[in-house]
Parts: structure tokens; sequence; C-alpha cells
């Protein structure tokens, strides 16, 4: 709904000829077809049981509740468009007085009609319902316009018996005890009742009124009758107001009674009538040359005003605790400077633009004078009490002093842009204007280089003076401004100025309130400690204990003995503007100069509403769904699907003001979010269950009771315990199998990897066994050219024969990673028997082996042994004087073959020392490949091999000599 317009709307009553007398002003919010409003012609208006009201149109009906108008139509369930009335029970219905005569009535959010409804099934015959009456058990009877009665007993609707004919509203208004009637007045053509000839009728309206009639007009039905209101009782029938005696000619359509007030609408104009019950003979026009359909007081005494073809009027209940004064009831202008009241003449004086002064005596009276005529801007800025029936007021263009008896206006001095006017305790004027202080008839200090704007006495010879460049001070003594010894008062941009008891008050344009005491700042009020606003623009002090700040969001109350604010007073409140330009304070009664007319009330009597507002579940969305409000909500839970509520609250004065606290969490104390929104959204709200918690307040009052929804939203079944039972297991068996695949790949690489190194370190150690057979074949070819040296053709020739044989031999086992220890026992005992024949038979051999040994057969890596046994006979028998000895043992230690290769030779360390002297200082090539080898063996299968030399001689083996060399082999043992 687009922001509510505001209308003021001022009307006069001529009380003295030639002037104008002051008629109480009322705000007057008006609402229209552009606001939402179903039609710009309404008929009726009622507030139901939740608090909404509800307006009847020729296009529908609209609901509203302060805010946005929700409209219904025949689409929405109801039987015709045009709906000429309306009536709310005691049962929460809202019944509908279609033009078509068929019953209808709006509950528990939806329009039940004969179309969903078979009890409300009805011929109407195109009469439609006029009134309606409740009674007992919800039963509802209608009077319509066949003058019949019409029951709705929750079963069905049926013309009552005995009614064909003849009047019977008032038989229906007689018995009001059975019929209990559902709208506080009745139009009649006549008062005479045929079934009760003993009624008596008074006519004479017996003004004013005794607090019995008054109690009796309340609380009983009125009939109205073209211009004159009766009191209706079974015993007589009294006028309590006639028309005529009230200047009304045009025929009554409606009336409303306020508390003491009345409400009388014609077609033509709304009369309104101030304290009528108590006697009060005023009476103010309103909404002249509008058709007044209906006039309702809702619960929080708003008054609603319907009309044909101009909408909806509304003036909310704290209006009439103000009074407004602008150009449409008596002033000038709407633009107000400045305010002051001569108290013993008891005239009020309000200073506008133009030059103007208006005057309003204490009967109301107003007139007009021009106190400034010059062009350009010439308005009264400043009204101060002076001498006895005079007072100062202050110019754009000087000082001038008016007779508030005589009414004459006198210049005292011209005074270009004239700021501040202030008298001291013994009447010394004093003037700031502009670059200038003005010591009327004694002195002026001027051509300052600062810009004056305010002036507040200390005694009758000092004074301080406010600037824009900060605080100064003047004496008549020096007649020279001094700047304030207070280092922040020298900052300042200063607006206005108070002194009071020893403080001054210092109101600046942009940071609030100072208080300085002394040379010291006692105190800083802004914005931040409440203050209306830090831009202030006039301080006033009502001479007790009350300062008043108007600033340009309101004014501020503050307490001076506190040096603290005690309210704020805005148009939220009811004032006509945010923009004070002036306050003034008279027995109680506070009035505010606004930029857009005057107001005035009583100051201590300021109305709050702190009642909380009503609030409601308008609906509830669910993904692309909306569904009707209810405490629960229930639904299977949909992917990425937002939830929103939709709230509102029944508040007809400041909506836009109403704030929203919701809790998702079920803790009443904790967890409140606050927010201006009424759309409560929750995107992709999972499974669970809920509670969402929604109060309200409106302005000023206390949170509202909370609103409860009970949101469930239902798992699918793949959200189910089992079925996520069932996922997660599915999904670690996909994830083992994969574990597993992924570690059988990269079992399968290591294997790969392992095998690849193996092959490799195979190759490796055939390489190192074809290393050392050149090794062996050059040795053993020097044996050969050793025989065929020495003569010895033959010997040699079965040498090579044998040689021949070994080296075929040793070329098939180089083939082999492993061989048998048989046939490794085989090769040696040929290289041997080589050895023998070359070195002439200089020394015996013999192989000791393990029996264990012989129950498995073992392969070992081929040429490991040969290489040692070659350097037992090369390098410790060889070089022996005598004739030497080998041995060679063989036999199991845990997993690996334990080897010795054992001779008598001339030692390890002997042989050492010889090689040395031939400076072969390089480590025997047959041991380096051993070692080597075993190396390699232990990187592809992890078996470790030794190989250990020992000197015999010197390792404690008695006095023998020679050498022990030990080897551990890995194996490869097969039974």
């Amino acid at each position: 709904m687009s922001i509510t317009r505001f209308i003021l709307l001022w009307w006069l009553v001529i009380f003295c000829t030639g002037y104008n007398a002051l008629a109480q002003g009322l705000m007057i919010r008006n609402y229209n077809v552009k606001d939402g409003l179903a039609n710009a012609t309404v008929y009726a208006a009622v507030q139901d049981k939740d608090g909404f009201i509800w307006f009847a149109t020729p296009t529908g009906v609209s609901k509203f509740d302060g805010k946005r108008f929700r409209n219904y139509a025949k689409k929405d369930g109801l039987t015709d468009n045009d709906v000429v009335k309306l009536a709310a029970d005691t049962q929460g219905r809202l019944w509908f007085f279609t033009l078509n005569g068929k019953p209808s009535f709006y509950a528990n959010s939806r329009i039940h009609s004969e179309y969903n409804d078979s009890s409300l099934a009805f011929n109407s015959g195109s009469h439609y319902m006029q009134y309606a009456f409740e009674g007992k058990k919800g039963v509802i009877w209608f009077f319509n316009t066949n003058n019949r009665i019409v029951q709705y007993n929750g079963k069905k609707t049926t013309y009552e018996k005995g009614t064909a004919s003849g009047t019977n509203l008032l038989f229906l208004i007689r018995n009001d005890t059975i019929f209990h009637p559902l709208q506080n007045s009745f139009h009649v053509d006549g008062l005479r009742d045929p079934a009760n000839p003993d009624q008596k009728i008074l006519s004479l309206c017996p003004y004013p009124f005794d607090p019995e009639l008054t109690s009796r007009v309340r609380d009983h039905s009125i009939l109205v009758l073209k211009n004159t209101l009766y009191s209706y009782t079974t015993k007589d029938l009294v006028c309590f107001f006639n028309g005529a005696d009230w200047g009304i000619k045009d025929e009554i359509s409606n009336i409303c009674l306020d508390n003491d007030n009345l409400w009388v609408g014609t077609q033509r104009t709304l009369y309104y009538i101030k304290d009528f019950f108590k006697g009060e003979r005023k009476i103010i026009k309103l909404l002249d040359n509008h058709n007044i359909t209906s006039l309702l007081k809702d619960r929080d005494g708003n008054i609603w005003i319907t009309t044909f073809g101009d909408g909806v009027y509304n003036i909310p209940y704290k209006n009439f605790y103000f009074s407004y004064l602008d150009n449409t009831n008596g002033l000038y202008s709407h633009s107000i400077f400045s305010i002051c009241k001569d108290k013993k003449n008891d005239m009020l004086l309000v200073g506008q633009n133009a030059g103007i002064l208006n005057t309003i005596s204490g009967n109301g009276t107003i007139r007009q004078f021009t106190i400034d005529t010059a062009s350009g801007r010439n308005s009264l800025i400043s009204i101060l009490p002076y001498k006895e029936n005079q007072v100062l007021i202050g110019t754009d263009n000087g000082l001038v002093l008016f007779n508030t008896a005589t009414f004459k206006a006198a210049q005292l001095k011209a005074v270009k842009m004239l700021k501040d006017v202030e008298v001291s305790p013994s009447g010394k004027i004093r003037i700031a204007a502009k670059n200038q202080i003005i010591a009327l008839d004694d002195y002026t200090i001027g051509d300052l280089d600062m810009m004056i704007t305010s002036i507040a006495c200390v005694s009758d010879s000092t004074y301080f003076v406010g600037t824009s460049n900060g605080l100064y001070w003047c004496s008549d003594n020096k007649r020279k401004l001094e700047p304030s010894r207070n280092d922040t008062s020298r900052k300042l941009s200063i607006k206005d100025l108070k002194w009071i008891n020893g403080y001054l008050w210092i109101g600046t344009s942009d940071q609030g309130i100072y208080v300085m005491h002394g040379d010291s700042m006692v105190k800083h009020l802004s914005s931040a400690n409440n203050l209306a606003s830090d831009i202030c623009q006039q301080l006033y002090y009502d001479g007790q204990d009350r300062l008043y700040v108007a600033t340009n969001k309101g004014v501020s109350v503050i307490d001076i003995h506190k040096l603290a604010i005690t309210r704020n007073i805005t148009s939220n409140d009811g004032l006509m503007s945010d923009d004070i330009r002036g306050v003034y304070t008279d027995d109680g009664k506070l009035y505010i100069a606004t930029s857009n007319g005057l107001c005035y009330f009583k100051g201590d009597h300021l109305p709050v509403d702190t009642v909380p507002p009503v609030i409601y579940l308008s609906y509830i969305r669910y993904g692309d769904s909306t569904y009707m409000p209810g405490n629960d909500f229930i639904h299977l839970y949909k992917r990425k699907a937002s939830f929103e509520a939709e709230f509102g609250t029944i508040v007809f004065d400041l909506p836009e003001l109403v704030e929203y606290q919701y809790n998702f969490s079920g803790d009443t104390t904790n967890g409140w979010v606050t927010t201006m929104s009424n759309i409560i959204p929750f995107p992709d709200l999972q499974p669970g269950s809920y509670k969402l918690m929604v109060r309200a307040r409106k302005y000023k009052s206390d949170w509202s009771k909370p609103l409860n929804l009970n949101v469930s939203i239902l798992p699918q079944w793949y959200q189910q315990w089992w079925a996520r039972g069932i996922l997660l297991l599915a999904g670690l068996l996909l994830i083992l199998v994969v574990l597993r695949y992924i570690v059988k790949r990269i079992k399968q690489a290591e294997k790969r990897k392992t095998e690849y190194n193996r092959r490799i370190a195979e190759l490796e150690a055939k390489a190192l066994t074809n290393q050392m057979n050149p090794h062996f074949i050059f040795n053993s070819l020097n044996s050969v050219q050793h025989l065929i040296l020495e003569k010895e053709e033959k010997q040699a020739l079965n040498f090579l024969a044998d040689f021949a044989t070994l080296m075929r031999q040793m070329l098939n086992n180089s083939r082999k990673s492993y061989i048998s220890l048989e046939e490794e026992i085989a090769f040696l005992t040929r290289y041997l028997e080589l050895e023998k024949i070359r070195f002439a038979h200089s020394f015996t051999y013999h192989f000791i082996m393990e029996d264990t040994l012989k129950d498995y057969t073992i392969y070992i890596p081929p040429m490991i042994i040969q290489p040692i046994v070659e350097n037992a006979i090369k390098h410790g028998l060889a070089p022996k004087n005598s004739s030497g000895t080998l041995e060679i043992r063989i036999e199991m230690v845990d997993d690996l073959l334990y080897c010795s290769v054992d001779d008598d030779g001339i030692g390890w360390d002997k042989s050492n020392s010889i090689k040395s002297s031939r400076l072969i200082k390089h480590e025997s090539t047959a041991l380096s490949v051993i070692k080597e080898r075993l190396q390699i063996i232990k990187s592809f299968n992890g078996s470790v091999g030794k190989l250990e030399i020992i000197d015999k001689f010197k390792s404690g083996f008695g006095n023998k000599e020679g050498t022990l060399v030990e080897i551990l082999i890995p194996i490869v043992k097969m039974l």
C-alpha cells in the first residue's frame, strides 16, 4: 500500500462579524483507491472481533489493518460485488449484506456462502438485508427491504413465520433482550408502534441532559427520523438531538457516539459536537460537500468516516487531544516563526512570514496586523514580553514595539538581518544582528568578522554572545567581545543561548546542547542521549524547571535540575510537523510553532498508546505455493525451497513504525531478532520441527504477546534414517571397493616395480658374475702359458681340455641366477684340480659338508665361492715355500648357507704386505665383487649375506698361520 496521505481540513465557525473565531482543527487522514481501497464509494465500515476494519463498496469489501487493504470480490466467494452493509456478531463472523440479498459471512480466514455452505442457500427475491440481530447460540435474524425477517440458525436460512406483511423492525427493536441489535441506530419512517400503543413519544429535547438520559442514550437503540434522534425504550421515545436546533436541515444519514462527543453525518456534511453530553453548544462543521455514508468509532478511539465517492477518512484518537491552527482556520499562513502570550490581556501572539502578526483573544477571535512591510525577508522571528501591554517583536528588518491594548506598532530600531533580541533583568534591550551587537539607546559593537546568532543577558551589564565561531561574552564597561575561557565553547556553531540560574545553556546548529557553569562545561546532550536532533533552532525556558529545545525533528523537554531529557514530542505524537520554530507554555498548555502551523495542547496530558498491537499471520509461503494461515504448518521437504511467513498487525496510527521480533529457537528469553519487515524468510529450511514466535510493538508500546507457529518439515524418503543408513552403507561399500581397487593397483604397481628391481638386480648380479669370468679365464690362461713355457705340452693339453669343460660349465652357470649346491661343488672341484696342476700339486684340498645339507636341494648364486678359493690359492698357498692345505667347510646357519675357506698359507696381513711392496693398493677384485653381489642379493630378496676375512695368526688361533674366509650366502632351499 502506498504511504497514507495526510490532509488538514480546517473549518470555521463564525461568531463575530468582521473577525475570525478560533475553531479547533482536526488532522484527518484520507484513504482512497490509490492506497488499495476497493472503491472510492464506501457504504459502511465495521470492526470485526479480531480488530480489522471492513469497508463495504460497490466492487467488493476491503479488509484493513492500518497499513494494507485486502480486497474480496465475487471471485473470492462473495455472492455479489455490490455490498451495501456490514455487521459483526459475537461469534467472530462478519456478515455481508449484498445487493442480491443472499447471506454470506467471513470467518476462519475465508468467505462462507451458498457456494461452499448449503446452510446459507436462500431465495431472497432480490430483497437485500438492512439490519441484523443476534440471538442465543449464534442465531442471526435479518430484516430485509421487503420488511420481512430472515433467520439463520447455523443449519439453514429461512423466512421467519408470521412476518409476511407489516413492519417488523420495531418488533425486533422492542424485543432487544431476545434480538440483540448488531448496530446502534435505525432509520425509521415513523415512530408509532402499533404493537406498543402505550409507548410515549417525547419530541422536545431536554438539552443539556441529566446523567440518566446520557446513560440511556448510550445503552439503548437510537431511532433516526429525518434530522432528529430518539432514544428508544418500550416505555418511551425521547428526542435527544434535533438537527433544526443545531442548524442542520438535511436528513441525518448516520451517527456516532464518541465518549461525550457526538458525530452526525448527512449527505452534505459531517458535524462534530465536542462534549455534547456535557452540555457544550458549539458545533463544528467538517468535510463540507461530502456525502457521509457511515461513521465508526473503533476500539482504540479512532473515528472512521466513509463517504460516497471520496473514500474513507480517519481521525486518529490522539488528535482529539490537540488543537491546530494554520491558514485554513484563521492564521495568515501555515508557516510560523514565533509565539508569545500577553497574560494580562489573555492574548496569544503568533508571528509569521510576510511581516504578519496574528493576535488570538481569549474567546478565540483572530486578528492580523502587518508589522514589517519591507520587501524580501520580513518574518517575525522573535516575540518577547516587555512592559505592561507591550511586547517586543524582532523582525528580519528591525525591532518593533507592539501595544496589545491599542494594537499599535512602533519601530524602535531598524536593523538588517536581526537574529535575536534579549531583555536584561532591569529592562535593557540588546539586539544580535548579523555582524553587530546593539545595546539599544546606548552603544553598538559593529563590523565584527563573525556571524552573531544569539544573545543571553547575565545581568544588566554583562551578557553572552553566541556566534557561528563560538561563544563570547561582553560587558557594558568594556564594550568588546571576549572569547570564552572554555576551549569547547570557542569551537561551537551556536544557534541560541539561555541563561538559567547561573547555568548557560548553549544550543548549537549541529552538536546538540551544551551546559556551562562558570568556565566549565558540565553537560553535553545530543541525539546519542535521546535529544530529538543535534540541530537546535530555539531554546525556551518556562520559568520553572523545564527547558524546551525546538529542533528540526521535534521538541525535546529537559529537566534543568537533573540536566536530563524527560521526553520528546514529534509528529508521531500528533504535531503538525517536526520542523519546530518556537515553543511557549502558559497555565499547563503547550504551544508549539511549526513550519506547518500551530499546535497547542495540555502539555502534561500527551496521549501515549502503550497497548501492544494485535498481531496475526497473513500467509505462509513454501517454495512456489502459498498456504492459508493456521497454528501448525506441516509439509514435505522441498529441496532449496524458501519458507516465508508474513505477519501483520492491526495498527491504525503510525503503522509504518511497527517493529517485529521473531524467534525460531523456542526460547522466549533469548534469540529475538528485531526487524521492520513483516516477512520472515528462512531459505532452504531443513527437515525438523520448529517453533516460530513473532511479536510486535507499535510506537511507544510494549511488545505484544508472541504469536506461535509450529512448523514441521517432513523428510523425503531419502532423508529417513533407514534410507540414510542404506545410503551410508552403500557409500562405505563403494569406498571400500574403490579403496580395494586402488590398493590392488598400488600393489600391482609395487609388484611390477619390485619385479623390475629384482630383474635389474639379477642382471647386475649376472653382470658381476660375467665380470669375474674374464678374471678367472685370465688366470687360467696364465697357467696354460706357464705350462707351455715349462715344456709340459701334454700337461698343458690336459689342462686345456679340463679348462674347456670348466668354461662350458661356467658359461652355463653364468646364465642362471641360482645354481644347486652340488653343481657349485662340482664346479669348485674341477677348478681346484686345474689349480693343483697349475701349482704343481703344491697344496691339497678337501670339502666338509654338514649331513643335513643332503636332505635338501640348495640353490645359491653361482661363482660366489670360487673367487674366495682362488684368492686362498693365489695369495695364501702359492707364496708358501712348502706344501699347503685348503679346507672348504659348508653348513647351514639359520636360513643362510655358511661357507668357510681355510688355508694354512702365509696369512692375510703378510699377503697384503707383499701386495703393497708390489704397489697393489686395491682390494682383490674377486672379494669386492662378492661384497657387491651380496648387497644386490639383499636389495631384491631382503636376505643379508656376510663376508669376513680372518688372519688366523693375529686372531687368536695360536701359532697357526693362514687365512680363514667366512661367507654367509642367501640360499633358496627346496625339498
